[in-house]
């Protein structure tokens, strides 16, 4: 048996399946501690599963465990909370403050489409889950989770994936399933699986869609039925926790507002869009003389300006210069995007889109939390919780110390717990 678990690592290393950093083992002590599988399902609302009833998530939950929803935090943007969730920090202390931003010491913009400074860990800060792990010697595994691309604090999970969204979901489910069949001194006790559909189909055809949406959801149920068949029928303790980074709420075409008027390169650098805009004064550019600009233009009865030092979201004594010095945000649900593809929108006839990033006080921002495993106690449930308690969660179960800069508590998530 020892020869053939053997085999089948060479296979898969040669067959390119997966990526090794190196030959990693687990230490003595982390031999017989439980497994855990962190799912993430980009953009799953909270309330999908009860409109469309799934049948692999409905018995899921019915046989497991479940928060009301898993409220995000502000912004509700992919990365920011997909790193929340794995540092158990929130954006400002663990610097991911949106999906792009500008950093005044580095002079560079950090946006997702740029793979030189998403997989450069310098950018990061807290200790995501899988680092954790692998610094107390328990060998980790992921498979497209935000920043586990990234050398944080020099160290990437033993296995890992650089992202490739055309990769199909039957073959990240059958990597899983591989890892945790490997020997015991090489199998990874903390896995982290990404899947886009549902943030790819409430984008496309907004959250209210119930036919397209449901195709798609169900399509991924029977893919997370694979993976919950195929851990059910291994011989060893695997807890499955189930989350999103965030909801999705629908915006009619007519209520994107062109960014454009609001660009003035002379004063200042502005970035990202959506939900939020954040300003960067450049050197002698008075902030209220801005403000009162941005205020006069066409579209500013539908978005609140704002000095950064004065945001509601952000008050504080440590602000972090990432945020900028002045923030513009859109009345809900209005959405910030660029003219062309405003232009493209109207051309194509499209009338209402989905969209996520604002204020985590609506309900359609927020996500899910759903676990199953002998961890758990089956039929438990708590109210709503935000995303930065799952981390001492896992670090509970796989018996890892929790870094001191952890914001999340255990205390909020235990009433789940045997």
């Amino acid at each position: 048996m020892i020869r053939s678990w053997v085999f089948l690592l060479i296979f898969l290393l040669h067959a390119g399946i997966f990526q090794a950093q190196e030959s990693k083992t687990n230490q003595p002590g982390q031999l017989n501690k439980p497994y855990v599988v962190l799912v993430s399902l980009d953009g799953f609302r909270y309330d999908y599963v009860e409109r469309f009833n799934p049948p692999h998530l409905t018995k899921f939950i019915e046989e497991g465990v479940q928060a009301e929803s898993l409220v995000p935090c502000f912004p509700s943007k992919t990365f920011p909370n997909h790193y929340s969730i794995a540092t158990g920090m929130r954006p400002m202390q663990h610097r991911l403050i949106g999906n792009e931003f500008f950093d005044p010491q580095r002079q560079k913009i950090y946006a997702i489409s740029k793979r030189d400074i998403v997989e450069d860990g310098s950018w990061y800060a807290g200790t995501p889950i899988w680092v954790n792990a692998e610094l107390q010697g328990m060998v980790s595994a992921s498979y497209f989770y935000v920043a586990s691309e990234a050398d944080i604090k020099g160290v990437r999970p033993s296995y890992y994936f650089k992202y490739d969204g055309s990769v199909p979901n039957d073959r990240r489910v059958d990597q899983v399933l591989a890892w945790l069949k490997l020997p015991p001194a090489n199998r990874p006790h903390m896995i982290a699986l990404y899947f886009s559909d549902m943030d790819d189909a409430g984008h496309l055809y907004g959250p209210n869609n119930d036919e397209e949406l449901g195709k798609v959801l169900m399509k991924l149920d029977e893919d997370l039925g694979r993976l919950f068949d195929g851990v059910r029928k291994l011989d060893i303790p695997v807890n499955i926790i189930l989350v999103s980074d965030h909801g999705m709420a629908e915006v009619k075409v007519d209520q994107l507002i062109p960014i454009e008027p609001l660009e003035s390169d002379s004063e200042y650098i502005l970035t990202s869009e959506g939900a939020l805009l954040h300003i960067y004064l450049k050197e002698g550019i008075d902030a209220d003389a801005v403000c009162q600009r941005l205020q006069s233009l066409e579209w500013a009865d539908h978005y609140s300006v704002c000095k950064a030092s004065e945001f509601p979201y952000y008050l504080g004594p440590n602000l972090d210069p990432r945020v900028g010095d002045i923030l513009v945000m859109p009345d809900f649900p209005y959405y910030f995007t660029r003219s062309r593809t405003l232009g493209f929108l109207k051309n194509i006839g499209r009338t209402v889109m989905g969209e996520h990033g604002f204020a985590t006080v609506y309900p359609e921002m927020r996500g899910i939390f759903y676990a199953r495993g002998p961890a758990f106690n089956s039929g438990a449930k708590v109210g709503s919780v935000e995303n930065i308690h799952i981390y001492p969660l896992i670090c509970k179960i796989l018996d890892l110390s929790v870094p001191p800069e952890v914001e999340g508590s255990l205390e909020v998530l235990t009433p789940l717990l045997k």
